[in-house]
């Protein structure tokens, strides 16, 4: 067993009562948190005792890393990403979402599980290195012939060395049937629920300390059938897993259902049994007053994606309010094709500063963005009593961030130069114990093959598609 110290450092534990120590130490064996607390580690700590100085059977080998000029927080955790977009970045750079999709549909039907893992991997790579300990994937396209995608994204996930929370998306309402999605990128409804299952089944992991764990996520209301949507319901909770899906993104959705259905598309989810604990959904931009109560009376989570919707021109999303409302919020950096930077770490100042456009200089503070990237995410994927803050008995994802460079030299409240700043350099990057970023680079992989191979994907896909 290893005991990892770390000490010195501001310490933002995002706990329930937002629990802060100007110089603090954590201590965790393994995987998991044994101590925290302000001022210097004590003593049993630093011998690989117990809390209460009895001796282990077992005695750590004591390891210890000074934190000083550091913020430590929780590991930052993704609660919707599309990884695969990752070979489309800079497609259609001034579209609306209808319109971006439909430019991009005929590529992405082209993917395939080999191009698919070398996106992921290269995405992942880029998450990890921003703080990101958990990654929430929604893959939805899956051509025939195309190989086991997901398979891949978990392999690309592992080598990385973060959680990964993979859904198994689906879409199987095509243009010719009223949806948006082209004929060709749907799957009927039978097929996508039995892949649906038979993923679960092979790769979702229930236990508390899961690396993988799998959801069940018909992509939207505009490409999905009702009998799809409602039986994937069906089988999610007789599987015992979660639901996701995307919902409210734009006024073009909303029309949408309204045209359809004649609901909005919060109404209509409700109808077919989407909401609920078990259940989050990706942006909720144009959530209304009734939607928002529907949303914190059933616990549905809410993945808020700030810099996706500004570059589609979504919106901004009501994140205070539904704050306020105790609805379950998370943060989320959405494709890369509609995110270029494919950073988590940036999102929380993107979140704060928009949330301030929208709901006022006081409307969103800095620890809230925090919060939403930490522990709202966490509450979001139902993973609240294992990560999502330093606790003694939570899991041990963690990041050390350095904030006495230039760039932060200085500042009043380290705090502020993750929420406000420049998104500070990653000196150690956590994840259940283990290094996954140290000094800024990837320990598991090699960044400059991740990059390689990742652009011969592209082009590849580019060339398929006929735009190379």
């Amino acid at each position: 067993m290893i005991r990892t110290i770390i000490s010195g450092a501001t310490i933002a534990t995002v706990d329930t009562h937002g629990t802060e120590y100007p110089t603090g130490w954590v201590a965790f064996d393994d995987a998991e948190i044994v101590g925290v607390g302000d001022g210097l580690a004590p003593e049993w700590a630093v011998r690989g005792l117990g809390p209460s100085g009895e001796r282990l059977a077992s005695p750590p080998t004591v390891e210890l890393i000074d934190g000083a000029g550091h913020l430590l927080t929780p590991g930052l955790v993704n609660t919707h990403h599309h990884l695969y977009q990752w070979l489309t970045r800079g497609w259609a750079q001034d579209s609306i979402l209808f319109d971006w999709l439909v430019a991009l549909y005929p590529a992405w039907s082209m993917i395939d599980a080999d191009l698919v893992e070398a996106g992921a991997e290269a995405a992942i790579a880029v998450l990890a290195r921003s703080g990101c300990t958990t990654v929430a994937d929604h893959h939805y396209v899956f051509p025939a012939g195309s190989g086991d995608i997901l398979g891949g994204i978990i392999a690309a996930a592992s080598r990385v060395g973060v959680r990964l929370h993979g859904t198994r998306g689906s879409m199987d309402l095509g243009r010719s049937q009223g949806g948006l999605p082209p004929d060709f990128a749907v799957e009927t409804t039978s097929a996508a629920l039995q892949a649906s299952a038979d993923a679960v089944e092979k790769y979702h992991d229930p236990a508390r300390e899961a690396m993988v764990q799998i959801a069940i996520a018909p992509c939207s209301p505009f490409s999905v059938t009702s009998d799809l949507l409602s039986e994937a319901a069906v089988l999610a909770r007789s599987m015992d897993v979660r639901l996701h899906t995307h919902g409210s993104e734009t006024v073009e959705e909303d029309a949408f259902c309204l045209e359809k259905w004649g609901k909005t598309p919060t109404q209509y989810l409700d109808d077919l049994g989407w909401l609920g604990d078990d259940v989050w959904m990706a942006h909720c931009v144009h959530l209304d007053e009734h939607a928002i109560d529907r949303f914190a009376a059933t616990g549905t989570g809410v993945a808020h994606c700030p810099s996706s919707n500004a570059r589609l021109a979504a919106g901004i999303a009501p994140v205070p309010q539904l704050l306020a409302a105790g609805v379950p919020v998370g943060l989320g950096v959405d494709g890369s094709a509609s995110n270029e930077s494919g950073q988590l770490g940036s999102e929380i100042r993107n979140a704060v500063l928009m949330n301030r456009l929208r709901a006022g200089a006081d409307g969103m503070t800095g620890r809230q963005g925090l919060y939403i990237a930490t522990m709202g995410g966490a509450r979001v994927l139902g993973r609240q009593n294992e990560i999502g803050s330093i606790e003694v008995g939570k899991l041990a994802d963690l990041v050390l961030w350095r904030v006495d460079g230039v760039e932060h030299a200085g500042i009043a409240d380290p705090v502020a130069a993750l929420t406000l700043g420049a998104q500070p350099p990653v000196t150690r990057l956590f994840v259940h114990g283990r290094t996954v970023v140290a000094d800024g680079e990837l320990t598991r992989v090699d960044e400059r093959t991740v990059a390689r191979t990742a652009t011969r994907a592209a082009s590849a896909l580019a060339e398929r598609a006929g735009v190379a």
